[in-house]
């Protein structure tokens, strides 16, 4: 692979190795690289040439320099022309890798002139977004019916096989025939806490609903997983979306979260906190500068919002996701699935009033958000009483200021929302008596001044959007909460069209996008993790098309406000507008400490080919004082770009179809769309900054 990349630079770039063969020494190279590509600059042949070789000066300004390596904290030295030296020369150094050379081969095509990337045509788009069915589409359905129906099947040995004296509501009565179970065990699919007990918990189980179609190397893998403690907890339903015919629909995307990667199994055990604001000291402020209750209760980045994960079964899934942000969490077993033992203590309505405390003393924080895990795994009455101490706690927040000057304020709690996968993962769970307990806290939530109620959901895939899905979404939109969904922008979910066709069946079921996020992680993510240049070619050249004007943006931000008959007013709007999608997403990568961001500059590349990026901060929002401290800050990412490619081709892809990526070297953060921005608050607030302590 080596000896070929080579032979492709010595066809196409000549004038590149001539130079490192008449260069005797390092230095001597990157000075005729680097007057080539000023030459270049000043010729102006084209955007494209102008921009990589701008690029080739940036990195060469980085040659030969230690920097910090934020997400691991280590200083990495770039060495990246040095090494093309070497390699040009005959001589490469050890460790070196193809993908180091097949990337710098393809920004010097660019820059040189003697590569051009074909313009990505509606019609390719259209292509690409039809190739993606979704769960509401007919032959879909067919095939998920007789999925069931076999998982049923096994639903009843399982029930069978359970001992009598087995606590657990699922039983049959003596005398029932097949028939009679069948319908019965219809019934209890229908029932959230059904799937919850006949989770699957074990690789053989998953094969077993999986109709035996797993790999014996599959199978030897989930071995390690669960000899290393990696938990399973897939629901029956969820089991029922995926495919085991070898030439059925395209299932990936949601495969990919089940069934773990030899990466994750690798290095589960010594996997570290990527969220390093997360990594709390008793007394001490985190990474970001907050002081935080004691306990793993709040995390907190920003100033104006918090995270709460509760002391109850909110600390479980519907599922395990492959590419889990908390997986660090899960290994602690701070999250786990172990369901009676998450039952709420004693204790903890206590510590829910003194975390309620720490919301109502802190003079920024104008948005809650209740996850986990996962919020809608607690039990009804349990959420209930937690959205009764968030109200009463903005309803004292909102007393108080009256008793304060202007300009002494403290910001109200204008946001509050409930993290949850649950809306895919197990639908059934949204019931009646969850919708009157969302309907009932947002009519006494807006006389406390609260404005905003979201559930924010985590599809993946337009393959999870199913009748199910469908059902609960419509009951959450009667309820008048917005509900805005996160895309996890997997390998599998970044192919061609794929994430443009999750927008489109999301919007018209009346669901916004928010965020469409760069895996994070590290090695663990490896296998998993889509580049960012892949993610600012899907922003560029995907999402561009459904890209609206100021006026459209109003008009999509009333629709949204007055909150009637959302599914149907916002696909009129689409239609009216010829818009394929509303892409009110930000395509972002969440960094340790820093927030979000898809600000960076690519400033060198690894041996093994990984892109180094140099990121700064989000303008566009506001931080925690610390990030004048912290500046800009460096990334690698986990893969290199032609292992990516690499990835995708095995999933069925054409490289050509992505051969522009090559070209994303930098980004900037997109602005936050209008309908996500916080309410005026009404009056003057404090300038004060509490439970904050600038840090060594």
């Amino acid at each position: 692979m080596a000896q070929y990349v080579l032979n492709k630079f010595k066809k196409t770039l000549p004038v590149i190795v001539g130079m490192a063969m008449d260069s005797n020494t390092e230095e001597s190279f990157f000075d005729s690289l680097r007057k080539f590509a000023t030459d270049l600059i000043k010729n102006n042949i084209s955007d494209t040439s102008v921009k990589n070789a701008k690029l080739v000066l940036e990195m060469l300004e980085h040659e030969a320099k230690y920097i910090p390596e934020l997400s691991r904290g280590d200083k990495i030295y770039i060495e990246t022309f040095s090494m093309l030296w070497n390699f040009l020369r005959g001589d490469p150094k050890q460790g070196t890798t193809p993908d180091l050379f097949e990337d710098l081969f393809q920004i010097l095509c660019r820059m040189t002139g003697v590569k051009k990337d074909g313009t990505y045509t509606e019609y390719k788009f259209v292509k690409h977004m039809k190739r993606w069915p979704t769960g509401l589409e007919k032959e879909i359905r067919e095939k998920r019916a007789v999925r069931k129906d076999f998982i049923i099947g096994l639903l009843i040995k399982k029930i069978e096989k359970r001992s009598l004296s087995q606590a657990s509501r699922y039983q049959f009565e003596q005398g029932m025939d097949h028939e009679q179970k069948k319908r019965q065990v219809n019934e209890w699919w229908n029932d959230f806490r059904f799937h919850l007990a006949m989770a699957i918990k074990t690789p053989a189980e998953l094969n077993l609903f999986m109709e035996e179609s797993l790999s014996t190397k599959t199978m030897k893998m989930l071995g390690r997983a669960r000899n290393k403690r990696i938990p399973f907890f897939i629901t029956p339903y969820y089991i029922s979306l995926l495919n085991t015919e070898p030439n059925g629909f395209d299932d990936q995307a949601i495969r990919s979260y089940v069934l773990y990667t030899e990466s994750l199994v690798d290095t589960y055990g010594n996997i570290k906190a990527w969220e390093r604001e997360d990594l709390v000291v008793p007394g001490e402020p985190n990474a970001a500068g907050w002081l935080l209750p004691d306990g793993h209760n709040i995390h907190r980045r920003y100033p104006e919002v918090a995270i709460m994960i509760p002391d109850t079964r909110g600390r479980s899934c519907g599922g395990l996701c492959a590419s889990c942000q908390r997986m660090y969490d899960f290994q602690s077993e701070r999250l786990n699935f172990d369901l009676d033992a998450l039952k709420p203590q004693e204790s903890w309505e206590k510590k829910l009033s003194k975390l309620m405390d720490y919301f109502e003393s802190d003079s920024q924080i104008r948005d809650i958000l209740i996850t986990g895990g996962d919020a809608l795994m607690s039990r009804n009455r349990v959420l209930d009483k937690i959205l009764d101490a968030v109200l009463k706690m903005a309803v004292r927040k909102k007393e108080a200021n009256m008793l304060k000057a202007e300009g002494q304020k403290y910001y109200e709690i204008q946001r509050v929302r409930l993290g949850s996968r649950l809306l895919a993962y197990l639908p059934m769970r949204i019931d009646n008596e969850l919708i009157d307990i969302l309907k009932r806290f947002k009519e006494k939530g807006l006389k406390a001044g609260i404005r905003q109620f979201v559930i924010q959901t985590h599809f993946q895939s337009p393959l999870e959007i199913t009748v199910e899905a469908r059902k609960c979404i419509e009951a959450i939109v009667s309820a008048g909460w917005t509900i805005s969904n996160q895309l996890v922008f997997t390998a599998a979910a970044s192919r061609r069209g794929h994430t443009a066709k999750l927008r489109q069946a999301l919007n018209s079921l009346g669901v916004v996008t928010y965020y469409t996020f760069t895996v994070k992680g590290f090695e663990e993510n490896m296998e998993m993790f889509a580049p960012n240049s892949r993610s600012m070619q899907e922003q560029f050249e995907e999402k561009s098309f459904g890209k609206m004007n100021e006026a459209q943006q109003k008009e999509l931000n009333k629709i949204f406000r007055h909150g009637t008959d959302l599914a149907a007013s916002l696909n009129r709007f689409m239609k009216t507008n010829s818009l394929p999608f509303v892409p009110t997403d930000r395509n972002v990568l969440n960094l340790p400490a820093i927030g979000k961001s898809m600000t960076f500059q690519m400033v060198g590349i690894s041996k093994e080919g990984k892109r180094i990026l140099r990121f700064d901060h989000d303008h566009t929002r506001e931080h925690s004082p610390i990030i004048g401290k912290l500046g800009k800050v460096y990334i690698i990412e986990n893969r290199s770009v032609n292992s990516y490619l690499k990835e995708v081709e095995s999933m069925g892809e054409r490289k050509e179809d992505y051969s522009s990526i090559w070209d994303y070297t930098s980004g900037d953060t997109e602005q936050v769309f209008p309908l996500f921005n916080y309410p005026k608050p009404g009056f003057t607030p404090t300038k004060e900054i509490t439970n904050y302590k600038e840090t060594d």
